[in-house]
């Protein structure tokens, strides 16, 4: 009855979607293990999978962050 009337909420700020690298990590890690174990080296490939990955996973981010 004595209420004020509220000013509607602001918008929401309009952002694109961002870009997700975990596919990234987790395509290094399967790739890396099969190449690996073609060579004879599970293991190492699998860590060197990793690391391509999250290499590949912090450029995208620091793509999109521009």
């Amino acid at each position: 009855m004595g209420r004020d009337m509220e000013s509607p909420a602001p918008p929401p700020v309009s952002r694109p979607p961002q870009r997700g690298g975990g596919i990234l990590i987790a395509l290094g890690l399967i790739l890396g293990a099969g190449i690996g174990a073609a060579f004879g080296q599970p293991s190492q490939g699998l860590i060197i999978g990793l690391g391509v990955g999250v290499v590949l996973a912090i450029a995208l981010w620091l793509a999109d962050r521009r």
